[in-house]
Parts: structure tokens; sequence; C-alpha cells
């Protein structure tokens, strides 16, 4: 996939405010030139626990996405983002593992009942960050993945990394309306929601109907942080999503209510604080430590001479850090940018 082909046509779409579904198709077609595939799924993760803060699935069936994201989300997926990074090209054939490994033996079994015959997985990273995910499916009775289509996808990781980065900084960083007061889910150990209040009733209409995604992918999304914050109950999960998703950056935040493993999860849905929202900003705006520090010391209402005195730089220095973001940002000044971090 050519910057001057594949991606062009992605970056305009972008601009021109395309879909969700829609998106999800481009950047099916947009691959299948360089690796034919049936079913596509790119995720972006951003800072923090590693999950997936927006997603895009194109040709995938309800109940294999289901299946596969909860197979993932109670440890029974063969190839996890993570136990592929060690690898020179983090990179899996799904649905040709070990046959004596539980695992694959029940991911193949998956695929056969829906007719997959594998998935080349890809994670997306540099010699940065990890920024996300790729898979993609091909049907039974046709030809299989190979060692040269992950080789093909791997080549392609630059170009996906620039479009899931023009997919999040094309969303705008302020609210284009006022931000709804926060919502509570409670999640069971089945993963499955429990209760909700009014507010993530609210929340979770907005939302959906906002990403114009599948159901069932939100359905997911909680579970898939009910099963994070269990295996991790010493801190808060926290995922935070883009504007480009969901209309503003939202932050959920999942805490277990209690101990063991039959403990209820609560989940808190709000619009993004500065300090939930800062590290993704950095992530994927590219802001640097340095012009970080000088954002953080902003929003403490710290005037440039006195970051300056903090910082032990010159009033230049930090004024240049200052006019780095807001050009990294689309930003006009230092009260849009705080009143944007502030929601």
């Amino acid at each position: 996939m050519s910057r001057s082909r594949g991606l062009r046509e992605l970056d305009a779409a972008v601009v021109c405010g395309a879909t969700w579904d829609e998106l999800g198709a481009m950047v099916s077609r947009a691959l299948h030139r360089a690796v034919p595939h049936d079913a596509l799924r790119l995720t972006g993760i951003g800072p923090g626990c590693g999950l997936s803060s927006f997603s895009f699935w194109h040709g995938y069936e309800a109940d294999l996405g289901q299946a596969l994201l909860h197979s993932c989300h109670i440890g029974e997926d063969p190839y996890r983002w993570e136990d592929l990074l060690p690898r020179a090209v983090p990179a899996a054939l799904v649905g040709a593992g070990p046959a004596g490994d539980r695992r694959h033996r029940a991911t193949r079994r998956l695929f056969a009942d829906h007719g997959v015959g594998s998935e080349l997985r890809l994670v997306l990273r540099d010699t940065r960050h990890v920024w996300g995910t790729l898979g993609l499916l091909r049907t039974q009775g046709g030809t299989q993945f190979g060692t040269h289509d992950i080789a093909t996808a791997a080549r392609l990781t630059p170009a996906l990394v620039a479009f899931l980065r023009q997919y999040v900084t094309a969303g705008t960083l302020s609210p284009l309306e006022p931000n709804p007061p926060p919502g509570v889910l409670v999640v069971g150990a089945d993963h499955q929601i429990r209760q909700a209040t009014p507010q993530a009733i609210e929340w979770r209409r907005c939302l959906s109907s906002r990403q114009s995604a599948p159901a069932w992918t939100g359905k997911t999304f909680f579970a898939g942080l009910s099963a994070a914050a269990a295996r991790s109950p010493a801190a808060p999960t926290l995922v935070v999503g883009p504007s480009a998703s969901y209309g503003r950056w939202v932050a959920c935040q999942a805490e277990l209510l209690g101990e063991g493993p039959g403990a209820d999860v609560a989940v808190v849905i709000q619009a993004a604080t500065a300090n939930q929202l800062l590290p993704s900003l950095c992530f994927w705006y590219g802001i640097t430590p340095r012009e970080r520090q000088v954002v953080e010391h902003l929003c403490d209402a710290a005037a440039p001479k006195q970051i300056a005195r903090l910082l032990e730089l010159s009033v230049h220095t930090v004024n240049d850090h200052l006019r780095s973001v807001f050009r990294k940002t689309g930003l006009h000044g230092s009260q849009e940018l705080v009143a944007a971090l502030r929601g």
C-alpha cells in the first residue's frame, strides 16, 4: 500500500468525515492490493493499559468478532499482541499453532465453525511505541496466509500508523456540546453488565450513535475493561478514547469493587479530565516530554515566566515549546489549549 495510492485515499476520507464502517471498508480495500483477505480488524492502542481505544472492523461476523475478543479477555487467545512483541517481526499466523495447545485447538474449532481458514495478526510498532494491531482473515478453501504475507503486511506498518494518527488528530480537541455528567456501570465476574446509572445509559447511547459501530463492539469493550481490572486489581484500569470516534475525548476507568475472583467491577464513563487526556494527547500528537512539562505547568495556571523558572529554561524556550504544541494540535493559544484539556 503506497503512500500515493492507499494511504492518500484514506487521508482524504478522514478529512471528509467518513463514517466508521466506511473507513473500515476503505482500509480493507487499500490493504487488499498488497495482502488479499476476506475480513479486517484494525485497532488503535493508546498509552496505558494496552487495551484498544478505538477500532475498525470489516467483514467479520458479529459472533466471530465477539468470540475472538472474549477469548482474549479471559486469557484463552493463542496470540495476544504482548506475546508477539518480542519477535523480530511481531506477527503470527493464527489457526496453524501446535495441536497440543488447548488455546490453538479452541481457536481452530472457532474458525471451523465460522468458515475461517487462517488469520494474520500483526502488531503495529515502531522504535518508540506500539500504536495498534492489524488482523486479516481468509476463509476456508482459499489460499492460506504464509510467511510472505507476514513480510508484506509488516512493510505496511508505517502507512497504517500514519493513518491511525491522522484519524485521531483529525478529531476536535474541544467538545462541540457540553459534557454529560459521569456515569457508572457495574460489570459482573462473567463480564456482563449488571447495572447502569441513567447517566451511563445516556453515555452508551451517545457513544454508539456517534461511532456507528455494531452494538456488540461496545459490549465487548466493557467486558475487556472488566477483565483487565480483574487481572490488575492494585490500580484502576483506564482507557481514553479519541474524539474522532466518540465526539469528545472519553475516559473509561474500571476498578474492582471487592476482593476475589467473584468481585464486581465498577466502570466510570466521563469526559476525559486534563490528567487523563494529556498522556494520550502527547502520544497521538507527538508532543515531546519537555513540551508536556510546559503544558502541565500551564494547566496549573503558571505563566511562561513561572514555567521558565520551574524548568530552568528561558522564557523564549518556553514560548517555543508552546508554539510547537499549538502547531501540532491546531490550537491557537494558551487559553484554547487549557480549555481543551479541561473539557
